[in-house]
């Protein structure tokens, strides 16, 4: 495969803004010139410890110590490798690749296949809304359905790329096939059946959606990555899933439902200080609510509302209000997500209407517009409140195992609270409630205890969740450090962060004009290349020996491994506040040459200690070398150049 010429992936760097790539996946808040921070897309938080800096182009976190580039962040928040970032990062922002080999790239072959699949299900979007536009019998009815059954404006099928797949898919076989997709592709993208020892032809390609309104779905970035398909009087009796109102695609390479959220692509961007998310049960609602102009509204892919989902929104904001059907599945739904909602540190409500039996948020919008969103927050409740009206039984039905099952459901939401504080409160706002009950609030705390103490946590957040309960790792948690000595990155090497290798890196990146005085002074045996940082030092100082030093801001080509580049991201993203910095690195020159030369001169000493009874050791010259190694050690260390 051609490979990207090192000059290219540096005008990418140069011409793409840190600050436009992250806010694709959080919310930048400015910190003070040209930095930034935000909440960090990589671990939970609540108070924004993710740093970026839109001149140097690279990002930190002060709370699990990532760092790197934008190209480590593509990698990182998209699951990619380094050569798929960089195509990622061009295609998105319109800048051509030139590729060593003859410079015309890579063949549709040669690309990676989670990047056809992104064209591919692009290919596929606008090839249905074409046919949803179309002239024939099929799209007619179609375009009918939409404005008169469903009653939904012409223009959002526009903006939607709403599409239409009649009995044959609109022969979207032929045409990616005509368009030379990969049969590689062709198989994984989901959107046909294929016997595995078929021949690549239409009519091998069995069209999974055939009859129905399509519905592209986008994640959070805004690329097609899959279809929910919305059964209609066109769905053929011998569809295999005629009974099923909704078909959605399977997962796929790029497609996982319990990680994304439907129109978080749009809605994040009017989310914020008193604009919460609202959630929906499905994509048809969430188009609704935008139609009327409720420009928030989200709606979970699959069955269920997961955790991933939940730390998804949190990235973009922190409030969400819950707008489910009002019936018992909805209720189901709800309870489902308070948990979820308190483990990830999202602030939920739930919205209804008070006196209804039935709520649909789609027919409601249909019928009041936007003013029907005012209606049904005047009846919010809170986590317990809902708790309350839902799960406690009636005073004047309960039993007491009714009571009782009904204590443990609330015990087990409660649990997942992410801090004692917050329990307690939740105790606290639970509690009047259960009074009526006969359940006296010191009663209710110490069975809560008890609960707590034979597990319940660990019951009410669930098997297989990793990372969330642990404290926050690395160090610096409390914003950029100053003192060179704390500002070591807990993700490139439990040895690298005192390590003076390490400091003499810093130093070198931020002090370039020191690089060919410390190239000089510094032996190459005294480094230990087994550390990232002394492996990097190395490689640096050799440039700077030989003349060949590209310039901090151009040493791609010097990063061997995703390690490097992130130390490196780290390091330059520090600010070390030194009035000195040549007698910075006489210090960690005395370090290295200390690190160096004291086991030897420890050997020394056990050796002559034993030639006092073992002839076999040449005592002189064990004294030679100590008296050398003493005076080497006791030696002032000078940057002679730079005098």
């Amino acid at each position: 495969m051609p490979r990207l010429k090192e000059s290219c992936k540096q005008d990418l760097k140069l011409r793409i803004n840190i600050v436009d790539v992250v806010s694709r996946v959080a919310t930048p808040r400015r910190a003070g010139g040209n930095r930034f921070k935000a909440l960090c897309p990589f671990h939970q938080e609540r108070t924004p410890s993710f740093h970026f800096d839109s001149d140097k182009g690279f990002y930190k976190c002060f709370g699990c110590a990532k760092s790197g580039d934008i190209f480590t962040f593509v990698q990182e928040t998209e699951g990619l490798n380094f050569t798929e970032a960089v195509e990622a990062l061009a295609q998105r922002f319109n800048i051509a690749l030139e590729y060593e080999e003859g410079g015309g790239g890579p063949s549709r072959e040669e690309r990676s296949l989670r990047q056809e699949l992104f064209d591919l299900h692009e290919f596929a979007t606008e090839h249905l809304h074409q046919a949803f536009k179309g002239a024939g019998d099929a799209a007619k009815w179609m375009r009918d359905y939409w404005t008169t059954n469903r009653r939904f404006p012409a223009e959002l099928a526009d903006e939607f790329k709403i599409g239409l797949a009649d009995a044959q898919c609109s022969g979207l076989g032929a045409a990616v096939l005509r368009k030379k997709f990969s049969e590689a592709a062709i198989r994984q993208c989901g959107l046909f059946y294929l016997y595995d020892d078929a021949l690549m032809t239409v009519q091998a390609l069995k069209p999974r959606f055939r009859g129905r309104l399509m519905i592209p779905i986008r994640d959070h970035q805004g690329r097609v990555v899959a279809f929910t398909a919305r059964q209609t009087a066109l769905t053929p009796e011998d569809d295999k899933s005629r009974e099923a109102k909704y078909v959605n695609s399977p997962e796929t390479p790029i497609f996982t439902k319990g990680n994304l959220l439907f129109n978080l692509d749009r809605a994040r961007a009017h989310a914020g200080e008193g604009k919460p998310f609202v959630m929906v049960e499905g994509q048809l609602d969430a188009l609704r609510c935008w139609s009327v102009g409720l420009k928030t509204a989200i709606a979970p892919q699959g069955t269920s509302i997961t955790e991933g989902q939940l730390l998804l929104l949190r990235r973009y904001h922190t409030e969400l209000e819950c707008f489910f059907d009002s019936d018992s599945a909805g209720q189901k739904a709800a309870l489902r997500l308070l948990p979820l909602a308190l483990k990830t540190g999202i602030e939920v409500r739930f919205l209804t209407l008070a006196g209804e039996g039935k709520l649909d948020p789609d027919l409601l919008f249909l019928d009041k517009g936007l003013a029907g969103y005012d209606e049904v927050k005047k009846g919010a409740f809170g986590g317990m409140q809902f708790m309350r009206r839902y799960v406690l039984p009636d005073v004047r039905t309960a039993t007491a195992e009714r009571t009782q099952g009904a204590v443990r459901e609330i015990y087990a939401v409660i649990a997942a609270a992410d801090s004692e504080l917050l329990r307690r409160r939740l105790l606290g706002e639970i509690a009047p409630a259960l009074g009526a009950l006969q359940v006296t609030p010191d009663v209710f705390e110490r069975d809560f205890a008890s609960f707590l103490a034979k597990g319940g946590r660990a019951a009410a957040t669930g098997p297989g969740v990793t990372g969330l309960d642990s404290p926050l790792g690395g160090g610096g948690a409390s914003g950029p450090g100053e003192r060179l000595e704390n500002t070591g990155p807990a993700a490139a090497s439990p040895d690298d962060s005192s390590a003076p290798e390490r400091d003499l890196l810093l130093l070198l990146l931020h002090f370039e004009t020191l690089g060919r005085a410390l190239a000089t002074a510094c032996p190459h045996d005294w480094v230990d290349d087994r550390l990232p940082a002394g492996a990097l030092l190395n490689r640096f100082l050799a440039e700077f020996s030989e003349g060949q030093w590209p310039g901090r801001d151009r040493i791609d080509g010097l990063l061997e491994t995703e390690v490097e580049r992130a130390l490196v991201a780290s390091l330059l993203f520090e600010r070390p506040q030194i009035d000195d910095p040549a007698k910075v690195v006489i210090e960690g020159l005395t370090r290295l040459r200390t690190r160096a030369l004291a086991p030897r001169l420890r050997q020394i000493d056990i050796l002559l200690a034993q030639a006092a009874t073992d002839n076999s050791f040449d005592a002189t010259a064990l004294l030679k070398e100590r008296s050398e190694l003493q005076r080497r050690l006791r030696s002032p260390l000078a940057l002679a150049s730079l005098a």
